[in-house]
């Protein structure tokens, strides 16, 4: 089970039963700094999950030596690598691009190996409510959402969302109660009730028109969304939900990822505004504090590139992304930007970090709280 924590404050966040309390309502990722790692998973190997969507493989980087040390086979378009609500497995998103035959592979991150892959439909990403109830997995291209038991990954119900096309990535608010998910080829989102799992709004974005991550600001209620086509980020009220403002980043906006401290988030800019975009592209990441909502910092990828999704070390000082045009991955230096660059498969999208810190992880590439 994922760790326990001390009982929340007299003025705590009401939270939705079974969910771990919030311990501090300012920082929703107080328990993820540097060197909290759960007792479940420590001792697990340090190593970066690569899924490489046109190789049909998981790449396997051991983040010490930088190397990739093992190569295996999933199912068909892997998209992304999820840890589990619970952190005792990372699921393998195969979400067969165009076909039927869809599939999820668990990986025991205690062995670093893969598991029979299990049936479902259209797994393009996956999130888990923040109580742990549910595994809900991201049907793109049914403009669907999944329930599911998060576990054996039985189907418990649906949530159409026919507005919502190209449906794909989430993040949820301090009290579990909503979440708000991209339409990348529509320019809305979709805010859902977690607990009722109802479609309850849709909002059209001022600009852009190609939402993807989404990533709910410390405090729980302000959401930055990655626009492709806005070269930025967008500021919505989650609760409101209303937008509020706008940040300039860079061409191709795509992920995001809070830094180990809570105080910056790291944007990447993939460097293109097509879904399949060209070799060393003008590709970079911003640094955006989250206290003033302006960028920090910003790093071109040397020679070009295509940073895409992927997390923070556990101690903080590295940020890794694939190189999704470039079939690499990039090891970025959190102070001064610095970049190592690893071959990995083809097309390199969704990896995550293990282990990370944290209680209990809601999804995507490990957004964990």
């Amino acid at each position: 089970m994922a760790q326990t924590s001390a009982p929340p404050a007299p003025n705590a966040v009401q939270t939705i039963p079974g969910m771990p309390p919030v311990i501090d309502p300012r920082n929703i990722y107080s328990e993820t700094k540097a060197g909290n790692i759960s007792p479940a998973i420590a001792g697990d190997p340090a190593r970066v999950y690569v899924p490489n969507l046109r190789g049909n493989s998981v790449s396997v980087i051991d983040p010490a030596s930088f190397m990739v040390v093992d190569t295996f086979k999933v199912g068909r378009s892997p998209q992304h690598v999820v840890p589990s609500w619970d952190l005792r497995t990372l699921w393998v998103t195969n979400n067969s691009e165009g076909r039927s035959d869809g599939s999820l592979t668990p990986i025991d991150p205690h062995t670093a190996r893969p598991g029979p892959a299990v049936a479902v439909d259209d797994p393009y990403n996956m999130y888990f409510t923040p109580d742990g109830k549910y595994a809900i997995t991201v049907a793109e291209a049914h403009e669907r959402l999944d329930f599911r038991d998060p576990h054996t990954m039985a189907l418990i119900g649906s949530v159409n969302a026919p507005q919502c096309k190209g449906i794909n990535h989430a993040d949820f608010s301090i009290d579990g109660r909503y979440a708000i998910f991209t339409c990348e080829f529509g320019g809305y989102l979709a805010k859902v009730d977690t607990v009722n799992r109802q479609l309850i709004g849709m909002l059209k974005l001022s600009k852009g028109g190609m939402p993807q991550d989404i990533l709910t600001a410390p405090d729980g209620h302000k959401f930055y969304v990655a626009d492709m086509m806005a070269d930025g980020v967008f500021v919505v009220d989650g609760d409101s939900f209303k937008e509020t403002g706008f940040i300039p980043t860079g061409i191709g906006t795509h992920g995001e990822y809070p830094s180990r401290d809570g105080t910056m988030m790291y944007v990447a800019n993939r460097g293109s505004h097509k879904v399949h975009g060209h070799r060393h592209g003008p590709g970079s990441v911003s640094v955006i504090d989250f206290a003033t909502d302006k960028v920090v910092k910003t790093w071109p990828i040397p020679g070009g590139g295509s940073p895409d999704m992927g997390n923070v070390s556990a101690d903080g000082k590295l940020l890794w992304l694939s190189g999704r045009f470039d079939d690499v991955v990039y090891a970025i230096d959190t102070d001064t930007g610095a970049m190592r660059v690893i071959p990995v498969g083809a097309e390199p999208h969704g990896l995550t970090v293990w282990p990370q810190p944290g209680r209990y992880s809601v999804g995507h590439t490990g957004i964990l709280r």
